[in-house]
């Protein structure tokens, strides 16, 4: 996901008019077009996007998305608010996400800010599980942040733990295969209970991370007919509410 405070480098993108196949762990399902309305569409907004125009987002097939937060334990999304908000009002489910910067603070500091900045969770039905998005260094060269496989594992066990501890159910992970594998050393240890939100932008999700079987969200293009970046849930209208509730 793009960073909020300085301007993002344009990345390789891919632009697909139908996925090929949802490949989960190797096994596929059907041809799934991104337009389908099979599988629930969906975005992720940051201050980027800023006054998003929700009941259009909605009309083009919104039905659920994640809004940036906040960022480390000192950045807050000025758009926030009105986003998180706005989205609801509309009818969208949605929810919020915190960018970690692992080098700054521990996971447990940077979980608590998140918590008490809108990452709070409640089982309303309309509300998706806070995100952790944890991916590739925005701002300089350290690869995986200067942590070691050991550290990085407990850093993101510290930032789960706290989520869990506040709001009873465990953060979705946001990452990308590559990153994952290589910053944390492929760990399994948190596939069973966290949800997997795999950024790829392709015609397919290709491989997962190690540790999961399955896939919960994919995010498979950076731009398209809603507002950021373009998502799809693996399962029916139906699971994504389940989804909310926990």
């Amino acid at each position: 996901m793009a960073r909020d405070r300085t301007p993002s480098l344009r990345r390789a993108r891919f632009i697909a008019v139908s996925v090929t196949a949802l490949t989960l762990g190797g096994a596929a399902l059907a041809e799934i077009p991104v337009s389908a309305a099979g599988k629930p569409r969906g975005h992720d907004v940051s201050s980027h996007q800023k006054n998003v125009d929700w009941q259009q987002a909605r009309s083009k097939g919104a039905q659920f998305v994640y809004v940036k937060a906040t960022e480390s334990h000192t950045y807050r999304s000025p758009y926030f608010r009105r986003q998180y908000d706005g989205s609801r009002a509309a009818g969208i489910l949605r929810g919020a996400y915190h960018f970690a910067l692992p080098d700054k603070s521990s996971g447990t500091r940077q979980a608590a800010y998140f918590m008490e900045h809108g990452g709070h969770w409640r089982a309303d039905g309309r509300t998706l599980p806070p995100a952790l998005d944890i991916e590739h260094n925005p701002y300089g060269a350290r690869k995986c942040y200067g942590l070691g496989s050991a550290r990085m594992v407990a850093w993101i066990k510290a930032f789960s733990g706290e989520v869990k501890r506040r709001t009873g159910r465990r953060p979705v992970i946001y990452t990308t295969t590559k990153w994952w594998n290589a910053c944390t050393g492929g760990s399994r240890a948190f596939g069973a209970d966290h949800a997997l939100w795999l950024a790829r932008w392709a015609p397919t999700p290709g491989a997962l991370p190690k540790g999961w079987s399955r896939l919960t969200i994919w995010q498979h293009d950076n731009a398209g007919p809603l507002p950021g970046d373009q998502n799809l849930f693996n399962g029916s209208a139906t699971t994504l509410k389940s989804f909310a509730r926990g």
